[in-house]
């Protein structure tokens, strides 16, 4: 039996199969989130559904499909697609979605990411927690009541619709020749680049693509498909630099994240690009919001001012950062994580748009990337460094007692900051058994200090 309260975390599922869910409690979610949808007077007669590579996906899908239509909605089935292509379809087709997906996770996870109609997001504040009560009683025995034969399903391919939306967005199509490594790691990028890049039925664009681990495997048997990871990047920052390529892009298992590496093959950190990207939206729409969260570094809020925005922080996790954008109307916002949202995107988060507004700063100027984006990394990062911990707020109290004179902010886990503008956060993770700590100073020397003082608190 299932127990739905290990796997539905703060804005998804997601679990082991099928030690912590199967297909029953597929279907059983299914049915759930149909009966919040017909409750909550949702538009829309049907639920758009998409998996990722990983061998269980279609599998959870098609359980899932069954307890919607079982429900009565009609259920359009997308088959394999990047996380930020389910956004894309609930956004034009005005439809609620379920992405099954472990994102980073190793190969035994799935999940789901569902959202209502227009990408808007399913968090446990937005109907996820009572989706999850509703499927437990499912699984435990409830009686459903007798909705009539299923309802019927749709098959869509909305790859080329997806390509050219995203076209549409970011002009390429007169920036300087680029060459480009794109590291997909087994996972959707290998699907969605080439046809987002290098579509022979869309106009050609000044890139060369220099492919690495485009072959859809769940399994991921190269690396993990988590580029937050060092060890992960390291296949691509070497093949970089071999090729002599302008940059590389690594995408996570479902394509919703993008990492950058420069032409020395050095990371470009995520808030270096979500500054970039920032200055380039608010360029078109001035006096504009920008979201980011309390994790990015405190250059992206100074350099979002800069540009004439409005820096509003928000909390780690995409459900909170779209609720963020859609309440204040931003234009952008950005994460730590390499999550990137767009308002021209159904406030939705797509690593693709990302790259291709990298590819589109780079190419428009004459300058190496590492120059450019020197000019958008102030202070020295850590990166996020993950501790397997039991107790977590044990040891985070422990940690707070720590640093009784630092300014604190508890909006998502412990931020503590300094006056000599080095700060922390250390927070547990939605979705493992972890603790996570980023940490920032003016120098390297005192990154490194603090880091290495809170990580031996941490790991005692």
């Amino acid at each position: 039996m299932s127990d739905l309260s290990q796997i539905v975390k703060a804005y998804d599922v997601r679990g082991t199969v099928p030690d912590q869910w199967d297909e029953r409690a597929a279907e059983a979610l299914g049915a759930a989130l149909t009966q919040v949808l017909n409750e909550s007077g949702e538009p829309g007669d049907a639920v758009l559904i998409a998996h990722d590579m990983r061998a269980t996906g279609p599998g959870l899908a098609a359980a899932f499909a069954a307890g919607v239509r079982a429900e009565g909605r009609a259920v359009i089935e997308l088959g394999l697609a990047s996380t930020d292509m389910l956004y894309y379809a609930s956004g034009a087709l005005g439809l609620p979605g379920a992405m099954f997906t472990a994102s980073h996770n190793p190969a035994q996870y799935n999940g789901i990411k569902m959202c209502r109609s227009g990408a808007r997001p399913i968090g446990q504040d937005s109907g996820l927690a009572d989706i999850r009560v509703r499927a437990q009683a499912l699984l435990d025995g409830a009686a459903r009541p007798s909705a009539g034969p299923p309802a019927p399903v749709d098959r869509r391919n909305l790859l080329p619709d997806y390509a050219a939306h995203l076209r549409k967005l970011v002009d390429l199509s007169a920036i300087r020749p680029l060459k480009v490594v794109v590291d997909a790691g087994n996972g959707m990028g290998g699907y969605t680049v080439p046809s987002v890049l290098g579509d022979a039925a869309l106009p050609a664009l000044p890139l060369e693509i220099v492919p690495l681990y485009f072959e859809l495997d769940g399994t991921f048997p190269n690396h993990e498909a988590n580029p937050l990871d060092p060890k992960n990047l390291v296949d691509l920052q070497r093949a970089v630099v071999a090729h002599s390529a302008d940059l590389g892009l690594a995408f996570d298992g479902d394509a919703d994240r993008c990492f950058v590496i420069d032409e020395r093959g050095e990371p470009v950190s995520p808030s270096a690009i979500t500054a970039l990207v920032a200055a380039r939206e608010l360029a078109k729409h001035p006096g504009s919001t920008v979201i980011h969260n309390l994790i990015t570094s405190r250059a992206v809020p100074e350099i979002i001012r800069e540009h004439g925005g409005e820096p509003v922080v928000a909390r780690v996790g995409h459900s909170f950062i779209k609720a963020e954008m859609a309440r204040t109307n931003a234009i952008f916002g950005g994460e730590h994580s390499a999550h990137y949202y767009f308002r021209d995107f159904w406030f939705a988060d797509t690593g693709m748009l990302a790259a291709m507004h990298t590819l589109a700063a780079l190419g428009e100027q004459s300058q190496p990337l590492s120059l450019l984006a020197s000019v958008y990394e102030r202070y020295v990062a850590s990166g996020e460094i993950n501790s397997t911990v039991t107790d977590q707020a044990a040891r985070v109290a422990e940690v707070r007692a720590a640093y009784p004179q630092a300014e604190a902010d508890e909006l998502d886990g412990l931020t503590l900051r300094f006056p000599d503008g080095a700060w922390f956060n250390l927070r547990a993770s939605n979705t493992e058994p972890l603790l996570r700590l980023n940490v920032e100073g003016p120098t390297e020397e005192r990154m490194a200090s603090l880091r290495d003082e809170v990580l031996e608190r941490v790991r005692r």
